[in-house]
């Protein structure tokens, strides 16, 4: 894992040097940066390059966007399956992700999605059962994680890192690519106030995905 910190107002360096670095493709830097500047996180100008903006642009609402919707818009047939569901005490990683004292109960959930009967994504989420005690007593059989939360949780702040890694045996089967294949990696936490709700790895298969953000 090789990490990378750059401070408000610096430029950072280009897609081609990005990539390099980090051993993945030029595609996958673009999408990714692409995305931050959606999100108000960088500003990307032609001939100057893109700079992390010094005082981010909040949005007046904050959308996530909805798996469901996304597939559908491509004019693609949707798909949802759940394929682990359980309550438990909040690992190490996750507590520090979600702010969670020793002992802290999640609500942990694998499922896939897809489109004309592919596989577009595989999510894996934690849900604070203490923000959102409802998550209890929803089995998440018809609808995902992904859009439940999205109809019934008032969201204040998110934060999205991306990656590119390579498929573990059980992603690559899940995902239906070839072992080790290339992987684009989501981790988003969000937040509604002081509350921090879930987090999430959205794995996209490397070959195959396309990110499209419109603003």
């Amino acid at each position: 894992m090789r990490d990378r910190e750059w401070l408000p107002g610096e430029t950072i360096p280009g897609e081609q040097a990005i990539a390099q670095e980090y051993g993945c493709s030029r595609t996958t830097v673009n999408r990714a940066l692409r995305e931050l500047a959606d999100l108000g996180v960088v500003e990307r100008r032609r001939k100057a390059g893109t700079r992390v903006v010094s005082q981010p642009a909040r949005a007046a609402t904050l959308r996530i966007p909805v798996v469901r919707k996304e597939i559908e818009q491509r004019g693609s047939a949707y798909r949802y399956t759940l394929l682990q569901r359980k309550e438990m005490k909040a690992p190490i990683h996750i507590r520090e992700k979600l702010s969670l004292p020793k002992g802290g109960k999640v609500l942990y959930i694998l499922c896939t999605h897809y489109a004309d009967g592919s596989p577009y994504q595989l999510e894996e989420r934690w849900i604070n059962l203490t923000a959102v005690p409802t998550a209890h007593d929803e089995q998440f059989e018809a609808i995902s994680p992904n859009e439940w939360l999205v109809l019934t949780e008032p969201l204040s702040n998110a934060e999205h890192t991306f990656s590119a890694i390579n498929a573990t045996p059980e992603q690559a089967t899940l995902l239906d690519i070839e072992p080790n294949g290339a992987l684009f990696v989501v981790e988003r936490r969000t937040w509604s106030e002081t509350h921090t709700i879930t987090a999430a790895k959205l794995f996209h298969p490397g070959v195959t995905f396309k990110m499209i953000s419109r603003t």
